[in-house]
Protein backbone atom coordinates (compact mmCIF):
# COMPACT_ATOMS: atom_id res chain seq x y z
CA UNK A 1 0.00 0.00 0.00
CA UNK A 2 1.53 3.25 -0.95
CA UNK A 3 1.92 6.26 1.51
CA UNK A 4 -0.25 8.89 1.97
CA UNK A 5 0.69 11.78 0.34
CA UNK A 6 -0.25 15.61 0.81
CA UNK A 7 -3.01 16.21 -1.36
CA UNK A 8 -3.78 19.82 -3.35
CA UNK A 9 -7.92 20.62 -4.04
CA UNK A 10 -8.94 23.35 -6.90
CA UNK A 11 -12.58 24.29 -6.70
CA UNK A 12 -14.09 22.67 -10.46
CA UNK A 13 -15.90 24.73 -12.19
CA UNK A 14 -19.91 23.75 -11.80
CA UNK A 15 -21.21 21.60 -14.18
CA UNK A 16 -23.62 22.62 -16.66
CA UNK A 17 -26.65 20.70 -16.66
CA UNK A 18 -27.21 21.74 -20.18
CA UNK A 19 -24.40 19.68 -22.11
CA UNK A 20 -23.48 23.92 -23.40
CA UNK A 21 -22.60 26.31 -20.47
CA UNK A 22 -25.01 29.16 -19.99
CA UNK A 23 -24.08 32.50 -22.10
CA UNK A 24 -24.45 36.16 -20.44
CA UNK A 25 -23.92 39.22 -22.70
CA UNK A 26 -22.75 42.45 -20.80
CA UNK A 27 -22.55 45.62 -22.89
CA UNK A 28 -20.04 48.30 -21.33
CA UNK A 29 -18.53 51.58 -22.22
CA UNK A 30 -14.60 51.58 -22.61
CA UNK A 31 -12.80 55.21 -23.50
CA UNK A 32 -16.89 56.49 -24.36
CA UNK A 33 -17.28 53.59 -26.61
CA UNK A 34 -20.15 50.63 -26.07
CA UNK A 35 -18.51 47.19 -26.45
CA UNK A 36 -20.39 43.62 -25.53
CA UNK A 37 -18.33 41.02 -23.98
CA UNK A 38 -19.69 37.44 -23.43
CA UNK A 39 -19.00 34.62 -20.87
CA UNK A 40 -20.28 31.97 -19.45
CA UNK A 41 -22.01 31.52 -15.71
CA UNK A 42 -19.84 28.69 -15.22
CA UNK A 43 -16.37 31.34 -16.11
CA UNK A 44 -14.62 32.91 -13.49
CA UNK A 45 -13.78 36.74 -12.66
CA UNK A 46 -10.75 36.10 -14.56
CA UNK A 47 -12.04 35.21 -17.78
CA UNK A 48 -14.57 37.75 -18.18
CA UNK A 49 -10.80 39.88 -17.28
CA UNK A 50 -8.72 38.02 -20.50
CA UNK A 51 -12.49 38.40 -22.88
CA UNK A 52 -12.12 42.27 -21.93
CA UNK A 53 -8.39 42.16 -23.09
CA UNK A 54 -9.29 40.43 -26.25
CA UNK A 55 -11.40 43.51 -26.84
CA UNK A 56 -9.43 46.55 -25.62
CA UNK A 57 -6.16 45.32 -25.54
CA UNK A 58 -6.20 46.56 -21.33
CA UNK A 59 -4.43 43.87 -19.77
CA UNK A 60 -6.36 42.61 -16.11
CA UNK A 61 -3.84 43.64 -14.17
CA UNK A 62 -4.56 47.48 -15.37
CA UNK A 63 -8.39 47.25 -15.57
CA UNK A 64 -11.58 48.57 -13.07
CA UNK A 65 -14.76 47.03 -13.83
CA UNK A 66 -16.84 49.46 -12.42
CA UNK A 67 -20.92 49.21 -11.86
CA UNK A 68 -21.11 45.45 -12.41
CA UNK A 69 -21.87 44.69 -9.03
CA UNK A 70 -22.46 46.32 -5.56
CA UNK A 71 -18.67 47.15 -4.01
CA UNK A 72 -15.41 45.44 -5.04
CA UNK A 73 -15.27 43.12 -7.27
CA UNK A 74 -14.81 39.56 -6.24
CA UNK A 75 -11.90 37.76 -6.29
CA UNK A 76 -10.35 36.55 -9.90
CA UNK A 77 -11.22 33.26 -9.12
CA UNK A 78 -14.86 33.74 -8.34
CA UNK A 79 -17.19 32.03 -10.67
CA UNK A 80 -19.56 34.64 -13.02
CA UNK A 81 -22.45 32.63 -11.70
CA UNK A 82 -22.11 33.82 -8.00
CA UNK A 83 -22.29 37.60 -9.14
CA UNK A 84 -25.87 37.17 -10.13
CA UNK A 85 -25.55 39.16 -12.75
CA UNK A 86 -28.40 40.05 -14.87
CA UNK A 87 -29.14 39.99 -18.04
CA UNK A 88 -27.59 43.14 -20.28
CA UNK A 89 -25.89 44.66 -17.15
CA UNK A 90 -24.13 47.33 -17.98
CA UNK A 91 -20.87 48.29 -16.66
CA UNK A 92 -17.91 50.59 -17.42
CA UNK A 93 -13.94 49.44 -17.87
CA UNK A 94 -11.51 52.12 -16.82
CA UNK A 95 -8.01 51.03 -18.16
CA UNK A 96 -4.98 51.83 -20.60
CA UNK A 97 -3.87 49.76 -23.23
CA UNK A 98 0.21 48.21 -22.19
CA UNK A 99 2.55 51.04 -23.55
CA UNK A 100 0.43 53.42 -23.85
CA UNK A 101 0.03 54.97 -19.75
CA UNK A 102 -0.59 58.50 -19.33
CA UNK A 103 1.66 60.26 -21.52
CA UNK A 104 -0.57 63.52 -22.78
CA UNK A 105 -0.06 64.36 -26.27
CA UNK A 106 1.53 67.80 -26.97
CA UNK A 107 -1.38 69.37 -28.63
CA UNK A 108 -3.38 69.14 -25.07
CA UNK A 109 -0.35 69.79 -22.72
CA UNK A 110 -0.40 73.56 -23.42
CA UNK A 111 -4.13 74.25 -23.80
CA UNK A 112 -5.31 75.49 -20.36
CA UNK A 113 -3.24 78.95 -20.19
CA UNK A 114 -4.33 80.94 -17.48
CA UNK A 115 -2.49 83.55 -18.79
CA UNK A 116 -5.22 84.18 -21.72
CA UNK A 117 -8.52 84.16 -19.36
CA UNK A 118 -10.66 86.70 -18.97
CA UNK A 119 -11.58 87.88 -15.55
CA UNK A 120 -15.24 86.24 -14.08
CA UNK A 121 -16.16 90.14 -12.59
CA UNK A 122 -15.71 91.85 -16.14
CA UNK A 123 -17.91 88.81 -17.51
CA UNK A 124 -20.59 88.89 -15.48
CA UNK A 125 -20.62 93.12 -15.61
CA UNK A 126 -20.78 92.71 -19.63
CA UNK A 127 -24.48 91.90 -19.77
CA UNK A 128 -25.15 92.64 -23.00
CA UNK A 129 -22.14 90.13 -23.98
CA UNK A 130 -23.42 87.54 -21.97
CA UNK A 131 -26.68 87.76 -23.60
CA UNK A 132 -25.57 88.11 -27.07
CA UNK A 133 -23.50 84.80 -26.26
CA UNK A 134 -26.61 83.07 -25.14
CA UNK A 135 -28.67 84.13 -27.80
CA UNK A 136 -26.40 83.34 -30.95
CA UNK A 137 -27.81 80.90 -33.19
CA UNK A 138 -24.69 79.48 -34.06
CA UNK A 139 -23.66 79.24 -30.16
CA UNK A 140 -27.49 77.39 -29.79
CA UNK A 141 -26.94 75.42 -32.71
CA UNK A 142 -24.01 73.93 -31.30
CA UNK A 143 -25.85 73.30 -28.01
CA UNK A 144 -28.26 71.37 -29.57
CA UNK A 145 -25.19 69.42 -31.94
CA UNK A 146 -23.44 68.32 -28.52
CA UNK A 147 -26.59 67.70 -26.97
CA UNK A 148 -27.87 64.96 -29.39
CA UNK A 149 -23.87 63.51 -30.00
CA UNK A 150 -23.32 63.27 -26.61
CA UNK A 151 -24.62 59.52 -24.69
CA UNK A 152 -23.87 60.29 -21.31
CA UNK A 153 -22.52 57.06 -19.30
CA UNK A 154 -23.53 57.38 -16.31
CA UNK A 155 -21.03 55.71 -13.74
CA UNK A 156 -23.36 55.91 -10.65
CA UNK A 157 -26.99 56.79 -10.76
CA UNK A 158 -27.80 60.09 -10.41
CA UNK A 159 -29.80 60.80 -6.10
CA UNK A 160 -32.67 62.32 -5.83
CA UNK A 161 -32.86 65.60 -4.50
CA UNK A 162 -29.38 66.73 -4.98
CA UNK A 163 -27.72 69.20 -6.73
CA UNK A 164 -25.26 68.66 -9.31
CA UNK A 165 -21.03 69.79 -9.04
CA UNK A 166 -19.66 70.38 -12.45
CA UNK A 167 -16.26 70.22 -11.61
CA UNK A 168 -12.93 71.10 -13.86
CA UNK A 169 -9.94 68.67 -13.71
CA UNK A 170 -6.58 69.57 -14.76
CA UNK A 171 -5.13 72.45 -13.02
CA UNK A 172 -8.52 72.69 -10.46
CA UNK A 173 -8.54 69.42 -8.78
CA UNK A 174 -4.71 68.74 -9.96
CA UNK A 175 -1.33 69.59 -11.32
CA UNK A 176 -0.99 67.91 -14.99
CA UNK A 177 2.30 68.30 -16.18
CA UNK A 178 4.24 66.66 -13.65
CA UNK A 179 1.13 63.68 -13.54
CA UNK A 180 1.54 63.34 -17.43
CA UNK A 181 5.41 63.39 -17.13
CA UNK A 182 5.67 61.44 -14.30
CA UNK A 183 7.18 63.34 -12.14
CA UNK A 184 5.59 62.93 -9.59
CA UNK A 185 3.35 60.02 -8.47
CA UNK A 186 -0.09 60.86 -9.09
CA UNK A 187 -0.93 61.27 -5.13
CA UNK A 188 1.82 64.22 -5.32
CA UNK A 189 -0.09 65.91 -8.27
CA UNK A 190 -3.56 66.09 -6.72
CA UNK A 191 -4.64 69.10 -4.84
CA UNK A 192 -3.92 69.29 -1.20
CA UNK A 193 -7.70 68.12 0.52
CA UNK A 194 -8.81 66.50 -2.54
CA UNK A 195 -10.64 63.54 -1.45
CA UNK A 196 -11.74 65.17 1.82
CA UNK A 197 -13.22 67.95 -0.37
CA UNK A 198 -15.16 65.18 -2.21
CA UNK A 199 -16.14 63.50 0.59
CA UNK A 200 -17.48 66.44 2.00
CA UNK A 201 -20.06 67.54 -0.71
CA UNK A 202 -20.81 64.57 -2.24
CA UNK A 203 -24.09 64.56 0.53
CA UNK A 204 -25.17 67.71 -1.13
CA UNK A 205 -24.13 67.10 -5.01
CA UNK A 206 -24.14 64.55 -7.55
CA UNK A 207 -20.34 65.02 -8.80
CA UNK A 208 -19.61 65.77 -12.77
CA UNK A 209 -15.87 65.93 -13.88
CA UNK A 210 -15.94 67.84 -17.15
CA UNK A 211 -12.11 68.21 -18.49
CA UNK A 212 -10.89 70.18 -22.15
CA UNK A 213 -9.08 67.00 -22.32
CA UNK A 214 -9.51 63.49 -24.33
CA UNK A 215 -11.60 60.74 -23.41
CA UNK A 216 -8.67 58.50 -22.49
CA UNK A 217 -6.69 60.74 -20.59
CA UNK A 218 -9.33 61.58 -18.43
CA UNK A 219 -10.17 58.63 -17.08
CA UNK A 220 -6.54 57.67 -16.56
CA UNK A 221 -6.23 60.38 -14.61
CA UNK A 222 -8.92 59.97 -12.51
CA UNK A 223 -7.62 56.33 -12.13
CA UNK A 224 -4.48 57.13 -11.07
CA UNK A 225 -5.72 60.41 -8.66
CA UNK A 226 -7.91 56.97 -7.17
CA UNK A 227 -11.56 59.08 -7.59
CA UNK A 228 -12.92 56.14 -9.54
CA UNK A 229 -12.52 52.39 -8.81
CA UNK A 230 -11.48 53.03 -5.51
CA UNK A 231 -13.32 52.73 -2.60
CA UNK A 232 -13.95 56.44 -1.32
CA UNK A 233 -17.04 58.09 0.52
CA UNK A 234 -18.08 59.46 -3.07
CA UNK A 235 -18.74 58.85 -6.19
CA UNK A 236 -18.86 60.54 -9.75
CA UNK A 237 -22.06 60.36 -11.48
CA UNK A 238 -20.60 60.94 -15.14
CA UNK A 239 -17.86 62.59 -17.14
CA UNK A 240 -17.39 64.95 -19.69
CA UNK A 241 -14.63 65.37 -22.12
CA UNK A 242 -13.71 68.15 -25.05
CA UNK A 243 -15.56 66.75 -27.12
CA UNK A 244 -18.57 68.50 -25.18
CA UNK A 245 -16.69 71.60 -25.41
CA UNK A 246 -17.36 73.96 -28.83
CA UNK A 247 -16.39 77.94 -29.63
CA UNK A 248 -18.10 80.77 -29.51
CA UNK A 249 -16.80 84.88 -30.72
CA UNK A 250 -16.73 86.44 -27.96
CA UNK A 251 -14.60 89.54 -26.99
CA UNK A 252 -11.39 90.52 -24.83
CA UNK A 253 -10.14 93.83 -23.80
CA UNK A 254 -12.45 95.25 -26.89
CA UNK A 255 -11.21 92.57 -29.37
CA UNK A 256 -12.69 89.80 -31.12
CA UNK A 257 -11.70 86.80 -28.92
CA UNK A 258 -12.66 82.85 -30.15
CA UNK A 259 -12.26 80.71 -27.47
CA UNK A 260 -14.02 76.91 -26.13
CA UNK A 261 -16.99 76.63 -23.46
CA UNK A 262 -18.53 74.37 -21.35
CA UNK A 263 -22.01 74.88 -22.04
CA UNK A 264 -24.20 73.52 -18.50
CA UNK A 265 -27.67 73.67 -20.88
CA UNK A 266 -25.86 70.85 -22.53
CA UNK A 267 -26.28 68.71 -19.63
CA UNK A 268 -29.73 70.18 -18.25
CA UNK A 269 -30.99 68.95 -21.62
CA UNK A 270 -29.93 64.95 -20.38
CA UNK A 271 -30.74 65.53 -17.17
CA UNK A 272 -33.88 68.09 -17.08
CA UNK A 273 -33.48 67.59 -13.01
CA UNK A 274 -30.63 70.08 -12.79
CA UNK A 275 -30.96 73.87 -13.83
CA UNK A 276 -29.72 76.86 -12.94
CA UNK A 277 -31.02 77.21 -9.91
CA UNK A 278 -28.98 73.77 -8.16
CA UNK A 279 -26.14 73.87 -10.36
CA UNK A 280 -22.42 75.53 -9.72
CA UNK A 281 -19.42 74.86 -12.21
CA UNK A 282 -16.24 75.00 -10.96
CA UNK A 283 -13.12 75.71 -13.13
CA UNK A 284 -9.72 77.64 -13.02
CA UNK A 285 -10.48 79.74 -16.65
CA UNK A 286 -13.36 81.63 -16.37
CA UNK A 287 -14.32 81.58 -20.14
CA UNK A 288 -15.44 78.07 -19.75
CA UNK A 289 -18.37 79.91 -18.15
CA UNK A 290 -19.10 82.42 -20.70
CA UNK A 291 -22.62 80.73 -21.52
CA UNK A 292 -23.49 80.43 -18.02
CA UNK A 293 -20.95 82.57 -15.68
CA UNK A 294 -23.30 83.02 -13.01
CA UNK A 295 -23.28 79.08 -12.37
CA UNK A 296 -18.90 79.90 -12.47
CA UNK A 297 -17.08 79.39 -9.47
CA UNK A 298 -13.61 80.23 -10.42
CA UNK A 299 -10.46 79.37 -8.38
CA UNK A 300 -7.18 79.30 -8.74
CA UNK A 301 -4.86 77.34 -10.39
CA UNK A 302 -2.88 74.90 -8.74
CA UNK A 303 0.84 74.05 -10.25
CA UNK A 304 4.06 73.34 -8.91
CA UNK A 305 2.92 70.65 -7.17
CA UNK A 306 6.08 69.93 -5.55
CA UNK A 307 6.85 73.04 -4.23
CA UNK A 308 6.53 74.23 -0.48
CA UNK A 309 3.77 76.44 -1.67
CA UNK A 310 1.78 73.92 -3.19
CA UNK A 311 1.56 71.67 -0.51
CA UNK A 312 0.37 74.31 1.53
CA UNK A 313 -2.38 75.00 -0.74
CA UNK A 314 -6.08 75.41 1.09
CA UNK A 315 -8.16 76.41 -1.48
CA UNK A 316 -10.40 72.52 -1.65
CA UNK A 317 -10.47 72.70 1.91
CA UNK A 318 -12.08 76.32 2.05
CA UNK A 319 -14.48 75.82 -1.05
CA UNK A 320 -15.82 72.78 0.80
CA UNK A 321 -17.02 74.70 3.60
CA UNK A 322 -18.58 77.05 1.17
CA UNK A 323 -20.18 74.49 -1.03
CA UNK A 324 -22.01 72.86 1.79
CA UNK A 325 -22.66 76.22 3.03
CA UNK A 326 -24.91 76.82 -0.17
CA UNK A 327 -25.84 73.20 -0.96
CA UNK A 328 -28.24 73.41 1.78
CA UNK A 329 -30.41 76.61 0.31
CA UNK A 330 -33.03 75.83 -1.91
CA UNK A 331 -31.75 77.98 -4.85
CA UNK A 332 -27.98 78.13 -5.62
CA UNK A 333 -28.92 81.84 -7.64
CA UNK A 334 -29.18 83.23 -4.71
CA UNK A 335 -25.54 83.44 -4.46
CA UNK A 336 -23.01 85.03 -6.36
CA UNK A 337 -20.32 82.52 -6.75
CA UNK A 338 -17.63 85.27 -8.07
CA UNK A 339 -17.82 86.57 -4.41
CA UNK A 340 -17.22 82.85 -2.76
CA UNK A 341 -14.34 84.07 0.09
CA UNK A 342 -16.17 87.14 0.74
CA UNK A 343 -18.92 84.87 1.67
CA UNK A 344 -16.88 81.95 3.67
CA UNK A 345 -15.58 85.00 5.53
CA UNK A 346 -18.99 86.00 7.06
CA UNK A 347 -19.30 82.11 8.09
CA UNK A 348 -19.58 81.14 11.63
CA UNK A 349 -15.93 79.30 12.57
Amino acid sequence: MSPDLPSTSMSAAPESTGGEPEMIALPFTWSGKPYSVEVAQNDRVIDLQYALQKLTRVPPARQKILGLVKGKLPARDAFIKDLKLVKDKKFTLVGTVEGEELRAPQEESDQKDSESDVDLADLLKNSGLVTALANDLTNKGNVEKATKNLSVNVIHPLREGKKLLVLDLDYTILDTKPLTSGSLPPEECARPGLHDFMEKVYPYYDICIWSQTSWIWLETKLVELGMIGGHRNYQISFVLDKTCMFTVQSVRDNKPWEHSVKALQIIWNHFPQFNASNTVHIDDLSRNFALNPSEGLKIRAFKHAASEEARQDRELYKLGTYLVHVGQAADLRSFSHKDWKVTLKRLPS
